[in-house]
């Protein structure tokens, strides 16, 4: 058996007290067993509960699909959180600033989530989370500045004018919808 933790061989250690058996890793000196009853310890559970996040699924279905318990799985969405890099930013380029509105547990425990895109890549360069003050949006603008960005296009929140320097600043532009109806 190759250790889970340094990937090195493994040695039997004895059985558990259901019989199962142990191992130890020759290396690290960690024991560990071939399978597990319970789910939360299987190999792959991070990479399913992403898949499952990004598919869309909430809290308890997860659980539900999983097998494990809501507040393991919550555990596991922070440690996986955590692990988050911030994305790079190139210097010089295009972005557009905005942000969305969601909820946490009740409609009413409102939550916003300002983020910048790079124009040209449509890559999320910055982000940030919390109430819709200028305090959240100027951790997204501030990373801009220091990207030395060309232009910044925003929606027409005030906000972003005390943010954002007026030479770099842009509001998008709503294009008319044309119709193609007959007049």
């Amino acid at each position: 058996m190759i250790c889970r933790f340094c990937g090195h061989e493994c040695k039997k250690d004895g059985h558990q007290a259901n019989g199962v058996q142990r191992y130890e890793c020759k290396h690290c000196h960690k024991k560990q067993q071939a399978e597990y009853a319970y789910n939360a310890y299987a190999v792959d559970l991070n990479e399913n509960i992403i898949r499952y996040t990004k598919e869309g699924l909430g809290i308890r279905s997860i659980s539900r699909v999983l097998h494990i318990s809501v507040s393991t799985l919550l555990k596991r969405i922070l440690l996986i959180a955590k692990r988050i890099a911030r994305p790079t930013i190139p210097l010089g380029h295009i972005y557009e600033v905005d942000e969305i509105q969601s909820f946490v547990r009740q409609k009413k425990n409102l939550i916003w989530i300002a983020y910048a895109l790079d124009r040209d890549s449509k890559q999320v360069v910055s982000y940030n989370i919390g109430p819709r003050t200028n305090t959240t949006l100027s951790v997204v603008t501030d990373t801009l500045r220091y990207a030395q960005a060309r232009y910044i296009y925003t929606d027409r929140l005030r906000n972003y004018r005390s943010l954002i320097d007026r030479y770099v600043h842009r509001r998008r532009i709503m294009e008319p919808i044309i119709s193609n109806a007959i007049i």
